[in-house]
C-alpha cells in the first residue's frame, strides 16, 4: 500500500494574512514573557483558603499575654445569640487596623480568617462598640493594658538578653524607663465633630501622645480638636500621668521623659520635678523656646567652650557644636534649683535661613536649646556632660517613628463624624500598635530583617501571608508556603507566642 502524498500548503494572495499556528504548535513563553495568561482561568470558590494569615499571630499573642481576656473582664458582655463581647470586638478591630485596615468598614477583611475564628463582627457592631465607650469604660480599659503590659515585660524579662534598655551614644541606661511625648496632626477631609484649623493651615486633629522608648509601645494618646496648643500644660500632665499608669509598679522607680519642640514650660517643668519621690527619680529633657536673654547669654559663651557633638552611636562630629549655658543665663533663676541649659549650634539649611534671628545671622550659627534636671545618672559615667546629654534629648527624634507607625496603623484619618467613634478608634488604634509591638518583641526580637520591621514591611513580609486550612485527627492545620522566605520565621513567632502560659 503506497504512502498518502503529503498535502501541499495553500498559496497565501498577496497582503493577506497568514493563519496562527494551531494551539499545539506555539512555543511556550519564556519565563517573564508576555503570554503567560493564555491557559490560566479566574475562578472563585476556592476552599479552605486563609489569606492574611498573620493574623492568627496577633490574636495568639493578644490571648496569650491577656491583653483579651483583661479587656473582656472589664467591659460589657453580650447576652444572647449574636451579641458580641465588647473587649472581643476591640481586639478583632485592632487586629484589623494591623493588617491594613482604614475604616470601621475594614474589619470585613478578618472574613478571610472566618475557617480559623469564625465570622468577625459587622461594621454596625464595631460602630456601637467604639460609641459606647465612655470616660468610666475607658478608665477600665486602661487599667485591662497596664495589667496586659505588665506581664508583657515580665515575659520580656525572661529572654536570653533581657528587657530592651535603652542605649544612647554608646551607654546603656539600665532600670530606666524612657517616656517620650508628642503631638501630630490629622487631617480630616471632611467636617468631622472636633475637627478644626491647625497651626500648619490644616483642618483636623491634634492628638496628643506618649511612647515608651524601649519597647516602642503606645501609653497613652489623647485626641484633641486641631485648634489645641502644642504646650498646653493640662494635657501634658493628662497624658504622662496615664502613661505613668502603664507602667507596671517596679518600673516606676526610674523613669526619664523627654519632650520635643518649645515644651519647657513652667507648670510643666515643675510638675516634673514634683514626681520625684524617696523611691522614685525622675530625669528629664525638654525643648526650651529662646529668648533676648538666651541670646545674650550665647554670644558671650567663650569659644573654648563649645565642644563637637556626638552622633547617637557615640562618635564626635564637627557638624555641629555644645556648651553649657547654665551659668551664664539669667532666665534660670526663675525656674526650678538645678535646672540645666544645654545649647546645641549647626549651620542653617536653606529652609532655615528666611527665620534666622540676628544673633544667628551674624555668626552663621543656628542655635536650639534644651532644658534638663540630670546632674549625674548614677552608674552611667559621662552623663553629665553636656555632649551626652545633647545626643540623649536628641534620641528623642525616635518618636516620629512611632508616630508613622500609629498613623500607619489607624491613625492617619478617623473614620467617624462623631467624636466618640473617633475618640474609640483612637484606642483601638493603639491597641494595634501595641498588639504588633508585641508580636515583635515576643516571638521575633532575634530575626534581623523583622524584629524592627515597619507596618508595611512586617505586612508584606509576615502578615498577609496566604494559607490553606485542613483537619487532620480531629485538629486544624494551616499550612504556608514552605518557598516564602519568611515562613520559618512565621513559625517560630506562632511557636514562641505557643510556649506563654495562659492567663490565669
Amino acid at each position: 500500500m503506497g504512502k498518502r502524498p503529503r498535502s501541499l500548503p495553500t498559496p497565501i494572495a498577496p497582503g493577506q494574512p497568514a493563519d496562527p499556528p494551531p494551539p499545539h504548535a506555539r512555543q511556550p513563553s519564556k519565563p517573564g514573557s508576555s503570554g503567560w495568561d493564555q491557559r490560566l482561568q479566574v475562578a472563585a470558590g476556592g476552599k479552605g483558603l486563609v489569606g492574611h494569615a498573620g493574623a492568627v499571630l496577633l490574636r495568639r499573642c493578644a490571648d496569650r499575654t491577656g491583653l483579651a481576656w483583661a479587656l473582656n473582664a472589664v467591659l460589657p458582655r453580650g447576652a444572647g445569640p449574636g451579641w458580641w463581647d465588647r473587649g472581643t470586638v476591640l481586639i478583632c478591630l485592632a487586629t484589623a487596623i494591623v493588617l491594613g485596615a482604614t475604616s470601621m468598614s475594614d474589619i470585613g477583611l478578618l472574613a478571610h480568617q472566618a475557617l480559623v475564628f469564625a465570622e468577625p463582627p459587622s461594621e454596625a457592631t464595631v460602630r456601637r462598640a467604639l460609641a459606647g465607650l465612655d470616660e468610666t469604660a475607658l478608665r477600665r480599659i486602661a487599667k485591662a493594658r497596664a495589667k496586659a503590659r505588665a506581664r508583657v515585660w515580665e515575659l520580656l524579662e525572661r529572654r536570653p538578653q533581657g528587657f530592651p534598655w535603652l542605649l544612647v551614644a554608646g551607654k546603656l541606661l539600665t532600670g530606666w524607663v524612657v517616656i517620650d511625648l508628642d503631638a501630630t496632626l490629622i487631617t480630616a477631609h471632611s467636617d468631622k465633630q472636633g475637627a478644626a484649623a491647625t497651626f500648619k493651615k490644616g483642618f483636623g486633629f491634634h492628638p496628643l501622645g506618649a511612647w515608651c522608648a524601649n519597647t516602642s509601645e503606645s501609653l497613652a494618646m489623647l485626641l484633641r480638636p486641631g485648634n489645641a496648643g502644642s504646650n498646653t500644660v493640662v494635657d501634658h500632665i493628662r497624658v504622662l500621668g496615664e502613661a505613668v499608669a502603664q507602667l507596671p509598679v517596679r518600673y516606676r522607680r526610674k523613669i526619664l521623659v523627654r519632650v520635643d519642640g518649645a515644651g519647657a514650660t513652667h507648670d510643666l517643668v515643675t510638675h516634673l520635678e514634683q514626681m520625684n519621690r524617696l523611691w522614685r527619680s525622675v530625669k528629664f529633657t525638654v525643648g526650651w523656646t529662646i529668648t533676648d536673654a538666651d541670646e545674650t547669654a550665647i554670644a558671650v559663651l567663650p569659644a573654648d567652650a563649645w565642644t563637637s557633638s556626638l552622633e547617637p552611636d557615640g562618635n564626635a562630629t564637627d557638624q555641629a557644636q555644645v556648651a553649657e549655658l547654665t551659668g551664664l543665663n539669667q532666665r534660670v533663676g526663675n525656674w526650678i534649683d538645678g535646672l540645666r541649659l544645654i545649647v546645641r549650634r549647626t549651620r542653617p539649611s536653606t529652609r532655615h535661613v528666611r527665620n534666622l534671628t540676628d544673633l544667628e545671622k551674624r555668626t552663621g550659627w543656628r542655635y536650639a536649646i534644651v532644658a534638663t534636671n540630670i546632674r549625674r545618672i548614677h552608674g552611667v559615667a559621662g552623663s553629665h556632660q553636656p555632649q551626652w546629654l545633647d545626643v540623649l534629648h536628641r534620641s528623642h527624634a525616635g518618636v516620629e517613628d512611632q508616630v508613622r507607625t500609629n498613623k500607619a496603623m489607624g491613625l492617619r484619618n478617623l473614620p467617624s463624624k462623631a467624636w466618640t467613634v473617633n475618640r474609640g478608634w483612637v484606642l483601638a488604634a493603639n491597641i494595634a500598635a501595641d498588639l504588633a509591638a508585641c508580636t515583635r518583641l515576643l516571638g521575633l526580637h532575634d530575626q534581623p530583617d523583622l524584629a524592627d520591621a515597619e507596618p508595611g514591611t512586617l505586612r508584606y513580609r509576615l502578615l498577609h501571608l496566604p494559607a490553606k486550612l485542613a483537619s487532620h485527627a480531629r485538629r486544624k492545620i494551616l499550612s504556608i508556603p514552605d518557598t516564602w522566605p519568611w515562613a520559618e520565621a512565621f513559625q517560630l513567632c506562632w511557636h514562641r507566642l505557643g510556649l506563654i502560659p495562659p492567663p490565669t
